[in-house]
């Protein structure tokens, strides 16, 4: 004949009960508290100072970067570097003051509207005028974070004048393809922001 222990079966009944009674019941109603990760990035942004050096992916607070770059860039004797470059940097549309700068008609395709953009603006920079969250990183044309595609036809570089970008090369930019960061306007067009190559 089979022993019941009522003891251990009265036991076993009371912890499944429990357990019921705890899955079914509504518990303390917890909430998700709010992501303030974006409002702490812009905290510690503001008490960082900027610099001159290329930050790649600077949205990441720290992330920093950038070599050594050498003083004077000449020799002892005053000779330029090797290979002939200038020390001064080529002058560009963002050397125009506001007064002396032509104005062009961008239509930016996703955010539904066109915008006077001056010369000496980059593409960028006028979307962000405008209120829109554009997508960049380094702000240096040195990655694809901004990238757009000029669906008007043609080369980028019928359009845009780039300030050193140095991610496209002449089959990307022959698409329409540009780095919003570093181009600035040189005649009227439409864009897709946000369309890397």
């Amino acid at each position: 004949m089979v022993e019941v222990n009522l003891v251990g079966l009265g036991a076993g009944a009371l912890l499944t009960l429990t357990a019921v009674a705890l899955h079914l019941s509504k518990g303390t109603g917890w909430t998700p508290t709010t992501d303030i990760s974006q409002e702490v990035l812009e905290h510690r942004a503001e008490s960082v100072p900027e610099t001159e050096f290329p930050e790649p992916m600077n949205r990441a607070i720290g992330a920093g970067g950038g070599g050594a770059v050498p003083a004077g860039g000449a020799g002892e004797d005053g000779a330029e570097l090797e290979g002939g470059a200038e020390s001064a940097e080529e002058a560009g549309p963002w050397d125009l003051s506001d007064d002396e700068a032509d104005t062009f008609e961008i239509e930016y395709a996703k955010e539904g509207s066109t915008v006077e953009v001056k010369e000496n603006e980059t593409v960028l920079e006028a979307g962000e005028d405008e209120g829109w969250d554009m997508p960049y990183a380094c702000r240096q044309g040195q990655c694809v974070s901004c990238a757009g595609q000029i669906t008007s036809g043609g080369n980028a570089e019928d359009y845009v004048v780039h300030d050193d970008q140095q991610m496209l090369d002449d089959n990307e930019l022959g698409d329409g393809y540009t780095l919003t960061c570093v181009a600035y306007p040189k005649d009227d067009f439409t864009i897709e922001t946000g369309e890397a190559p």
